[in-house]
């Protein structure tokens, strides 16, 4: 235990540049008290002591903002940044040094049995707002970009944005231009060329049709012209 609580705070000072001292981090970081609460919670889930385990995950999510599943397996290191609004469901499993924004959600996608949510590798960067859904694997050293939403395996090495989330970079060379984290498609823009596509075609659908009947009502008129000279 504390073997975990030494290394939970030395991911902290790894990762978060405003840490300043081990007596602030202590008692000022609510993702490092959701994690210490979580270890405490998921022991007492193993002795299958089900409610005491959800009273504390209850009481820790009242005090943090984040919501982990008693069940959830959580490896060394894990860093949680600005922890509100996470969720990690049940059947979760985190490996080593993964790193955790606001807003994440590790969830399932229905009500299944069994392993329903996803297995997170190790060296993992979960961007803020992103929505990792199923029963699959993120694989190690992967980064899935803010606002992401997962819903298939992603290997090992990769980068992945976009709702739904595609990647985008593997073992450090891109896979695709059509998305960039730097660049995330907007629907409403989407709609609005769209529109405007649309509106530009039927004018100029017009503007031919208008061009063919101004054409023939002039040869209608030359033909008129014609017969009354003959």
């Amino acid at each position: 235990m504390f073997k975990h609580i030494k290394s939970d705070i030395r991911a902290v000072f790894d990762n978060d540049p405003a840490a300043r001292s081990r007596f602030e981090v202590v008692f000022t970081y609510a993702g490092l008290h959701a994690i210490w609460a979580h270890r405490t919670a998921h022991s007492f889930y193993k002795r299958r002591w089900f409610t005491l385990a959800r009273i504390v995950s209850q009481i820790s999510r009242f005090m943090t903002g984040v919501e982990i599943h008693p069940g959830a397996v959580i490896g060394s290191r894990l860093f949680i940044d600005h922890g509100m609004g996470i969720v990690i469901g049940e059947t979760c499993e985190i490996g080593d040094d993964v790193i955790i924004y606001q807003g994440v959600t590790l969830g399932g996608t229905g009500k299944e049995k069994g392993k329903r949510h996803p297995t997170v590798g190790n060296n993992v960067v979960i961007g803020s707002g992103a929505k990792v859904l199923g029963s699959f694997r993120i694989g190690d050293n992967s980064n899935i970009g803010s606002n992401a939403v997962v819903l298939r395996e992603v290997p090992n090495n990769s980068t992945v944005v976009g709702n739904p989330g595609r990647v985008v970079k593997r073992n450090g060379e891109r896979v695709s231009d059509r998305l960039d984290h730097t660049k995330m498609p907007d629907p409403l823009i989407d709609s609005l060329k769209f529109l405007q596509k649309e509106i530009e075609e039927l004018r100029e659908r017009m503007g031919t049709e208008d061009n063919q009947k101004q054409e023939q009502r002039r040869l209608e008129s030359q033909q008129y012209i014609g017969d009354y000279e003959i």
